[in-house]
């Protein structure tokens, strides 16, 4: 039971951390003065377009600028963090809209390098934000920081080492900062983050599977945490873009597509370099079932790739396996099979999709009549991640040809 209790949890805390943060200027909201810095301001625009290294070397400037604070180890971490989940292909939230990513053995490629400073960080974090609020127990800033460092951990633990157990245990303690430093200042609209998608996940399920999973006494309202959410997407301050981006992942998951993609484009329009944006709204038009119009989308998307400093570091392999869904879609087997074997080839690609890429190729060489192509598919898909889910499911396929069930 707590076992899948804590996954719940942690994919309320993963669709948090899908997009990357916005500062907005807006003098009624509250904020660490911090997050209004201009070198903070000029790392993020960094950030936006998905410049990991530009941003990192700024906040890292920034930190050494001032030790011992929290929130500016948190921003240190943030995009440690980030950069090490793009270098993995986990930020394509196709992973994310169904629960299969929470369940099966999947394939990882921890850097131990950066697993050391992430969570070095996010240690250094909580232990500062500690240290103040033993000195001032209501210290919203404080609680702020470590209820964010907290989420950012429970991410790493999760989506990279999937410790559930620990992440479950972190996920809760976040929501509980920032559920506090809410009753303590109603205007810290960032906090509404966190406790906007507790809200919203516990209040999606149905009764008898709160009861069978032991959610026993704990309450959630969909309308609320929306409401939180939208609220935050409009005024927050450094999670903003976090807020737009976890809305339109609800709806998606809700089949609201045609709403979800309104939330992506307007995020789109602010940052039309950022690769990740315009995946998404490639992966919704898919989803929605918009044939040739998604195809479309990602062969744009792959032709932008390939200009000279369109994109920073684009991972073309994400847009190749959503060409791959959307051809299949569309019954373009063979055409399909090469989309999702260019990701699987393309030289950085992470080694889950790489499964899921050659796993995916296979099938479609079947539908395809293409048996002996399939057949190698499936077997460079098990040589990739010989202990995986996938990899059980290549087995079964080259017993028997997969026909579409």
């Amino acid at each position: 039971m707590k076992l899948l209790e804590s996954r719940v949890i942690c994919l309320a805390v993963f669709m948090v951390l899908a997009g990357a943060p916005l500062l907005v200027a807006v003098s009624e909201v509250h904020t660490n003065p911090l997050n209004r810095d201009p070198l903070v301001r000029e790392a993020y625009q960094h950030f936006y377009n998905l410049d990991y290294v530009g941003a990192v070397e700024r906040f890292q400037h920034f930190h050494a600028l001032h030790p011992g604070d929290p929130q500016a180890t948190d921003l240190l971490l943030n995009v440690e963090l980030f950069q090490e989940l793009y270098r993995q292909d986990l930020l394509d939230t196709t992973f994310y809209a169904t629960d299969g990513f929470l369940t099966g053995r999947h394939a990882t490629q921890e850097d131990p390098k950066a697993r050391d400073r992430i969570l070095g960080l996010a240690d250094e974090a909580i232990h500062e934000a500690d240290w103040r609020l033993s000195r001032n127990s209501n210290d919203v800033n404080a609680l702020f920081a470590r209820g964010w460092a907290r989420s950012l951990k429970t991410t790493y633990l999760a989506m990279v080492e999937r410790k559930f157990g620990a992440a479950f245990r972190l996920a809760i303690a976040a929501k509980d900062d920032c559920q506090r430093v809410l009753e303590l200042d109603p205007d810290y609209i960032d906090a509404k983050l966190i406790v906007g998608v507790y809200e919203y996940v516990v209040g999606a399920l149905p009764l008898p599977f709160k009861l069978l999973i032991g959610f026993v006494g704990m309450t959630g309202s969909k309308t609320k945490g929306l409401e939180m959410l939208r609220d935050d997407g409009n005024r927050g301050v450094i999670t903003s873009v976090e807020a737009r981006t976890v809305i339109a992942l609800f709806l998606r998951r809700e089949g609201r597509y045609a709403e979800a993609i309104e939330v992506v484009r307007s995020l789109k329009t602010q940052y039309p370099h950022d690769y990740l944006f315009c995946l998404e709204e490639a992966n919704l038009r898919k989803d929605a079932g918009e044939g040739m119009r998604a195809v479309d989308a990602y062969r744009e998307i792959v032709t932008d790739g390939e200009k000279p400093g369109y994109f920073v570091d684009p991972r073309l392999q994400l847009a190749y396996f959503g060409l791959g869904d959307a051809l299949r879609g569309q019954r373009q087997y063979s055409e399909a099979a090469e989309a999702y074997e260019r990701a699987a080839n393309t030289a950085d690609v992470g080694p889950e999709l790489k499964i899921r890429s050659l796993l995916a190729g296979g099938q479609c060489r079947d539908l395809g009549g293409e048996r002996k192509l399939a057949i190698q598919d499936y077997q460079e898909a098990i040589d990739a991640g010989p202990d995986t889910t996938r990899a059980d499911q290549a087995r079964k396929y080259l017993r028997n040809p997969y026909r579409g069930r």
